[in-house]
């Protein structure tokens, strides 16, 4: 859950803790500093005061029904190790290393299929972020919510919101009192702003493009098909596919195809791209075969980054296109740069996209790794 500062999500936080102890459950309070465990600590010795049993050497109140609630530290991970939790809460989630969260936290939680709330004020788009975005996809398994300041019902918050929006910078106020997840390092920009468009049809007269990025049919990801209008520099369509056979693929893109006025086609040569963009150039369609390395990818990427830095191509507002646009993620291995979506997401829509572009940006003929 993001919230801005002075919701009460500290309060929210402990009211959980408690109100699960209390029944029986084995939880756990997660703070990113010793320094904010101390105003935690001081919210359960009050509200646990005259019920349950309270040890402030090792911050833990046991309730008389076996629950009870531990106070720990992410600093201080290694206190974690080896408990096993009905719930965990972490609060100011987005200041705790995501690896204490991984290889810390979530063990905990396996022997009791238990749960983890995290809370927090967003920090920029980091992991936290990733976990927000999950909620947001998923609707199963995880949920997100935002609670910006302005949703406390105090008058005196209220005010303090007003205020704040007048004194700092709007980034600042959009992270710390809106909640929001600004943009803060992260690879693309402005896509909140660019994304405006539905689905458009086909413009006698217009130059269009198709990235193509393919994906297995027992697999788990998605063969993706973009497609821009080159005239105006729009995302005018995509067609997001799962679990197709080949040829159920091949004559889905030769009718969108037909469909945009038979426009070139790059699509990835890599692995099975190879035999597919074989068929389809024997067929008589104009596919640029395009290999992906390390180097390949950097030049797409690089170009569709600029693209949005530059607000130059508008985009579909597309739900799915948006998640993984938002959890892209550039890193430097090596010295390199390296471009993935995070684990347990997918980048298909972001692939197709950055080829379509970059066949508007540099026509095919002249694209690094074609065949």
């Amino acid at each position: 859950m993001a919230c801005g500062r002075r919701f009460g999500k500290t309060l929210m936080g402990g009211v959980v803790c408690l109100a699960t102890a209390v029944k029986g459950a084995s939880v756990a309070w997660v703070v990113p500093t010793f320094k904010n465990a101390r105003p935690i600590w001081r919210f359960v010795e009050q509200h646990a005061a005259g019920v349950a049993s309270v040890n402030k050497s090792e911050l833990i109140a046991k309730f008389p029904g076996g629950g009870w609630v531990g106070v720990y530290t992410g600093e201080n991970d290694v206190a974690l190790r080896g408990e096993a939790f009905d719930l965990v809460v972490v609060d100011e989630a987005a200041q705790i290393k995501p690896e204490t969260y991984t290889d810390v936290i979530m063990p905990t939680l396996a022997d009791r299929d238990g749960r983890a709330l995290l809370i927090s004020t967003p920090k920029g788009k980091n992991w936290f972020y990733q976990e927000y975005m999950r909620g947001m996809a998923d609707g199963e398994l995880y949920a997100s919510f935002t609670a910006p300041s302005s949703a406390n019902p105090s008058p005196q918050i209220k005010r303090a919101a007003q205020m704040a929006r007048e004194r700092m910078s709007e980034r600042t106020y959009k992270q710390e009192w809106l909640a929001q997840f600004v943009d803060d390092g992260a690879l693309f920009v402005n896509i909140d702003k660019l994304a405006t468009l539905a689905p458009q049809p086909y413009q006698p007269g217009h130059t269009y493009s198709i990235g193509v990025d393919w994906a297995r049919a027992s697999g788990g990801d998605y063969t993706v098909f973009a497609v821009i209008d080159a005239t105006t520099k729009e995302m005018v369509n995509m067609v997001r596919i799962q679990g197709w056979a080949f040829e159920r693929q091949l004559d889905r893109l030769a009718g969108l195809w037909n469909e945009y006025g038979q426009p070139a086609i790059v699509a990835e040569y890599n692995s099975l791209g190879g035999p597919l963009v074989e068929r389809l150039q024997a067929a008589g369609l104009p596919v640029t075969g395009f290999t992906t390395t390390a180097g390949t990818k950097h030049q797409i990427i690089s170009g569709l980054e600029l693209a949005f830095d530059q607000m130059e191509l508008k985009l579909l507002n597309d739900h799915a296109l948006m998640l993984e646009l938002n959890a892209f993620e550039k890193k430097e291995r090596a010295g390199l740069p390296s471009y993935s979506a995070p684990s347990g997401f997918h980048d298909d829509t972001v692939i197709a996209l950055a080829l379509a572009w970059h066949n508007v940006a540099a026509p095919s003929w002249l694209m690094l790794g074609d065949e």
